[in-house]
C-alpha cells in the first residue's frame, strides 16, 4: 500500500503499490505487520482505499470506523471494504487479523476458457461487516493462510496469479454463501427480499442522480407501492429514507474528507440548487454542511492529540 493525498483533499488515498520486488496483484499480511510498518497513529487516522480490501479479525477486540459508523469487532469479524470506503482501524493495538487486498481488476480474466470469476459481482452485495461462527472462522482462516503461503510460491507470474485468483474467488464465494445463509435466517429469501436487494444495488450505483422512488421502481419494473412494501418488510423503513441516507452519507464523506466547496459537493450528488441542498442536509443531519465540516475538523484535531 502507498499513501497518497490527492490534490484538494484531506484524506489520504491508498493505492495498491506493494513495496520492494513484490509483483503480484494480491497481497496478504497481518495487521500487526502493517502496524509495525506504519505505526498506530497512521492506522488510526482515516484512509480511503483505491482497491478492494478484506480485514478478518483473528484475536482481540477493536472498533473500526467505516463511513462514520463504528463497528465493534472480535474474532470472526470480517470487514468487506470495496474501493472508496473511508476507513480507520481505531486506536487499539491489542488485536490482530489478516488483511487481503488486491487490484480491482484482479478477478477479471481475458481467457476464453477460464471461468467467469466476476459472475456474482465480486464484492457487490456483501455487507461491510459480517460475523462468522467457529467452524466458518477455521475455514476462512485456512483459506487466507493458504493464499498467504501460495503468494510466496516460486512460479511464473501468470500461473501464480491464476492460482491466487481461483483461491480468492473461492474465498469470496464462501463469504457470500455465509452471508446469504444468515440473510435467509433473518428474512426469507423471497421475491420481496430479492426486490429489496436489487433496489440496494441500484441505489449504490445511482444515488447521486436518482433521488426519487419512482425512478428505482421503474428500473425494477414494479410499482412504487411494491418497492415501498419490500423496503418496509426487509429494512423497516421507506425507500425514500434509504435514498436520503445514502445521499447524506456521500455528502458527509466529501465534507469531512475533501476540500471541495459545498457548492461543488451539492452538484456532484445531484442538486441543481445549493439552497435546496443546504436545506436537505440540515433536515437530515441536524446542522448545515459547513457546521458539519467544522465539527469534523475539531473532532479530528482532538483525536490527533490523544494519539
Amino acid at each position: 500500500m502507498t499513501r497518497k493525498s490527492q490534490p484538494g483533499t484531506d484524506i489520504p488515498h491508498l493505492r495498491y503499490q506493494p513495496g520492494g520486488s513484490y509483483k503480484l496483484d494480491l497481497e496478504i499480511f497481518f495487521v500487526s505487520d502493517l502496524r509495525r510498518r506504519f505505526g498506530t497513529p497512521v492506522l488510526s487516522s482515516t484512509h480511503r482505499y483505491a482497491f478492494p480490501t478484506l480485514i478478518f479479525v483473528s484475536e482481540g477486540e477493536c472498533t473500526h470506523v467505516v463511513d462514520f459508523e463504528s463497528l465493534h469487532c472480535q474474532p470472526g469479524s470480517l470487514l468487506v471494504l470495496p474501493p472508496g470506503k473511508a476507513h480507520s482501524f481505531g486506536p487499539k493495538e491489542n488485536w490482530d487479523g489478516w488483511m487481503v487486498l488486491f487490484r480491482s481488476e484482479f478477478l477479471w480474466t481475458s481467457s476464453s476458457t477460464a471461468p467467469d470469476l466476476t459472475a456474482l459481482g465480486g464484492l457487490d452485495g456483501l455487507p461491510v461487516h459480517l460475523t462468522v461462527g467457529d467452524g466458518e472462522i477455521r475455514a476462512i482462516t485456512n483459506a487466507i493462510a493458504q493464499m498467504h503461503e501460495d503468494a510466496g510460491i516460486s512460479a511464473a507470474l501468470q500461473h501464480a496469479h491464476a492460482l491466487l485468483r481461483h483461491q480468492l474467488y473461492a474465498l469470496l464465494m464462501r463469504i457470500r454463501i455465509i452471508h446469504e445463509r444468515q440473510a435467509v435466517q433473518a428474512a426469507p429469501l423471497s421475491r420481496v427480499f430479492q426486490r429489496f436487494k436489487d433496489f440496494e444495488q441500484l441505489l449504490e450505483k445511482n444515488f447521486a442522480h436518482w433521488h426519487q422512488i419512482a425512478k428505482y421502481a421503474d428500473q425494477l419494473a414494479c410499482s412504487e407501492k411494491s418497492l415501498a412494501r419490500a423496503s418496509m418488510e426487509v429494512a423497516g423503513v421507506n425507500p425514500k429514507v434509504l435514498i436520503s441516507a445514502r445521499v447524506i452519507l456521500e455528502a458527509k464523506r466529501m465534507l469531512a474528507h475533501t476540500g471541495l466547496s459545498v457548492s461543488r459537493i451539492s452538484e456532484d450528488i445531484g442538486f441543481n440548487d445549493l439552497a435546496n441542498f443546504v436545506k436537505f442536509f440540515k433536515r437530515e443531519a441536524g446542522c448545515t454542511p459547513m457546521e458539519f465540516r467544522r465539527q469534523q475538523t475539531l473532532s479530528d484535531a482532538a483525536f490527533g492529540t490523544q494519539g
